[in-house]
């Protein structure tokens, strides 16, 4: 089997943390031109957009020249830009890092913010701001937590170490402690282990959860709760939850199908809006509280705790009216 040629580094620098967008042209097409095909190619972005761009002479070639308009269509050819990128709400809370070595940095990142650029979160992303804040453009993330979910993420510093650190979540050898507040039930027997099969549709925000071989298993634990109090506030559990697997929303999903959704979800158990940009009242009641593994690189054993904590359980009446 013949080895892929790597594509080659990129002529241009990051921006704001963020990496400038690869394009390799296909093998074949009935494009003359380069403009052409990536009039077609991004014409999500307007095809006025485009040719904007190759007249300021912002979409570049490997040598990191500006390639013109009329330079005629190669087959396997690179070129490098940078979209512009609209203004981002940013999000107001601090972005802590508990580790930090010449191969790894974990970050206790804050409900909010996404872990990675997409979509319509790019530059306020945990990824983004480490690199600016940290001085490292290399820094790649090993895994991701969700947007609304708090707490520990792993990065890796040097790209050549990267799948290393990757497999160890793809073959389960981190173990991943969350906590969660969402409301108690007497009679919901714990601790128990749950599994079922969870499908994320492409385009969808909800997980669903469907007949088949269990893809996904969490183990749910309660470690405490508080009777109804004043302000409305319902009877709270808290709640400790390791998943053993990594499926899209698997907690959400979960603790949903028990009958104890977690507070603030905006999808489960039923679809409301997204949480806009903007909005950060009432933050998902889901902490990723513990990550520990043995380092693939080094041999050397970590356990990482976070430092934040969840606000409905201290003060639901501050935390239900978004304060």
């Amino acid at each position: 089997m013949r080895r892929r040629t790597p594509p080659p580094p990129s002529p241009l620098p990051q921006r704001h943390g963020v990496d400038p967008v690869r394009v390799r042209l296909p093998a074949a097409g009935p494009w003359a031109t380069v403009r052409e095909h990536l009039v077609e190619r991004l014409s999500g972005a307007g095809g006025g957009t485009v040719e904007g761009m190759f007249a300021a002479g912002r979409i570049v070639g490997a040598d990191g020249r500006a390639v013109a308009a009329d330079a005629p269509y190669e087959p396997g050819m690179y070129v490098w830009f940078h979209r512009d990128l609209p203004p981002e709400v940013p999000v107001p809370f601090p972005l802590e890092v508990v580790y930090r070595d010449e191969h790894i940095v974990v970050a206790d990142k804050p409900h909010f913010l996404a872990t990675t650029p997409r979509g319509g979160h790019v530059t306020e992303t945990v990824l983004a701001r480490l690199r600016r804040e940290l001085g490292i453009p290399a820094l790649g993330a090993a895994h991701r937590l969700d947007r609304l979910t708090a707490g520990l993420v792993l990065f890796t510093v040097r790209p050549e170490e990267r799948g290393a650190y990757q497999s160890l979540f793809r073959d389960r050898l981190v173990r991943k402690e969350y906590e969660a507040i969402a409301p108690y039930d007497a009679a919901l027997a714990l601790p128990r282990t749950v599994r079922s099969r969870i499908v994320k549709e492409r385009g969808v925000l909800a997980a669903r959860q469907v007949e088949g071989e269990p893809n996904a298993v969490s183990r749910v634990e309660l470690t405490g709760h508080r009777p109804p109090g004043p302000a409305d506030a319902p009877a709270l559990g808290r709640y400790r939850l390791v998943p053993a697997t990594g499926q899209t929303h698997q907690l959400r999903v979960h603790m949903s199908a028990l009958g104890v959704p977690i507070l603030g979800d905006p999808l489960y158990p039923e679809v409301a809006a997204p949480v806009p940009a903007g909005d950060f009242r009432r933050p998902l009641q889901l902490l990723a509280r513990e990550l520990a593994f043995t380092d693939p690189v080094t041999g050397r054993e970590h356990r990482f705790l976070s430092g934040r904590s969840l606000g409905a359980w201290a003060a639901y009446g501050e935390w239900a009216g978004g304060q």
